[in-house]
């Protein structure tokens, strides 16, 4: 019987909380089926089982904070049959959740993307007796906010409606009489119990605000208070030095825009997809940049996974990786990086995304910032900054003329590596992006 364990979403993490379970006991799973969802204190990540099997009994309830390594469910792994997962058939309308559905590309990673457009043929959480499927959490939420499980969309796996799923039809779709019953308690509030919230005073005609404010709150706080001591972490333990250059994308953009002519609007590049793999390929050229320093002492990494800052709706920032970054074209990259940012967004982030991070970058020019001097994600030794483009005079064989420019700055870890091998990292991505053709 093999055991299914609250993991190390990250180098700060010590505790989590199971938010909603995936599977029931009795269910098959096989290894990487994600099983639960488990909030970090920064974002909610679908955790994935390592073992196949039998899910026998769930050990932790929904709610529950537990330590790191801490049992929560059991695995009969001798009921696995073979090693190769089979294939589940994806439940009616989930098709249209994993397609990219943003009208038009973002301008930077951390720019607001639209929401998800509902499938035009959603699925609902029935089961093959018309009993509906949902997790533990979305029911309870569902009867907290007065909403029937039947009329909700469901992208869990097997039809199942999840709390997420109850959450965005509470956003999007107004209750019959005008007024949702907000009172609730907070869904990821550890122990003691989250404060409940009283159904804000409504105007009649007029629909209540769906989320809770107070609740929202608190998550905010918690998800505040895990950056704060990250980032007092790599103050302490870090000795930083930044460098900058400004790069002339007047090659970038002018090979964006005759690309983007042949793309449906859906699939348009945007100069941050050459940005990110100008960056994967030059932390791949140095890989002084690219890994961890662990136990007084620096380990490269085998591969390049960029992680990504993204900033949260509501507040937060999370940081997940686009693996194999450097390998990935620049159109998959871009399609990749819209996933990422919704699924973030979304709360579905996994375990893998959380972790595997080498090196960092993270772009505030759709802020109108100019330049960014981040602080590096421990145990990461160097960041990447970016800011807006904008136009400037710029001389090229002695004529002046104007270009679109960006500074870039590189934040890193002087225990790692010193100036010099920042200096050649910055300017190799400047080379790379002078011919984004060959990206």
């Amino acid at each position: 019987m093999a055991e299914f364990r609250m993991p190390s979403l990250g180098a700060d993490m010590d505790e989590g909380t199971v938010i909603e379970w995936l599977v029931q006991p009795g269910d098959t799973v096989h290894k990487g089926d994600p099983v639960a969802v488990v909030d970090t204190d920064k974002a909610a990540i679908e955790v994935e089982t390592f073992a196949g099997g039998t899910i026998g009994k769930l050990l932790v309830p929904v709610g529950e904070r537990v330590q790191v390594g801490t049992p929560l469910a059991t695995i009969d792994s001798s009921t696995e049959v073979g090693s190769v997962p089979v294939p589940r058939a994806p439940a009616a309308g989930s098709a249209a959740v994993e397609a990219p559905t943003a009208p038009e590309p973002s301008a930077a990673p951390a720019a607001e993307l639209p929401a998800p457009e509902p499938s035009a043929a959603p699925a609902r959480g029935a089961g093959e007796a018309g009993r509906v499927k949902a997790s533990p959490y979305a029911r309870k939420l569902a009867r907290a906010l007065g909403i029937d499980l039947g009329t909700v969309p469901a992208t869990g796996q097997r039809g199942l409606i999840t709390s997420q799923d109850v959450r965005r039809f509470a956003e999007t779709t107004p209750p019959a009489n005008g007024r949702r019953d907000t009172s609730l308690s907070a869904p990821a509030a550890p122990k003691p119990a989250a404060p409940t919230v009283s159904a804000p005073p409504t105007t009649p005609g007029v629909p209540a605000p769906p989320i809770r404010r107070a609740a929202r709150h608190v998550v905010q706080r918690s998800q505040r208070g895990t950056i704060a001591r990250l980032m007092a972490r790599a103050g302490r333990e870090i000795p930083h030095y930044y460098l900058s250059t400004t790069v002339d994308l007047a090659a970038a953009v002018g090979w964006l825009t005759r690309t983007n002519r042949e793309l449906p609007v859906t699939e348009r590049l945007v100069p941050a997809a050459l940005l990110l793999k100008a960056t994967a390929l030059a932390a791949r050229r140095h890989p002084e940049l690219n890994g961890y320093w662990t136990d007084d002492e620096f380990r490269p990494a085998d591969q390049v996974h960029l992680g990504v800052a993204i900033s949260l709706r509501g507040g937060g920032l999370v940081a997940p990786a686009l693996h194999d970054a450097d390998a990935l074209p620049v159109r998959d990259l871009m399609a990749a990086l819209r996933d990422l940012v919704e699924r973030a967004r979304s709360g579905r982030l996994r375990r893998a995304e959380m972790t595997d991070a080498t090196i960092t970058i993270t772009n505030l020019g759709d802020q109108g910032v100019e330049s960014v001097h981040g602080i590096v994600y421990p145990p990461q030794v160097a960041l990447v900054g970016a800011g807006r483009v904008v136009e400037r005079p710029w001389a090229v064989n002695g004529l002046l003329g104007v270009r679109p420019c960006q500074t870039l700055t590189l934040a890193a870890d002087h225990r790692a590596t010193d100036g010099f091998t920042g200096g050649r990292f910055l300017t190799t991505i400047d080379h790379l992006l002078q011919t984004p053709e060959e990206l």
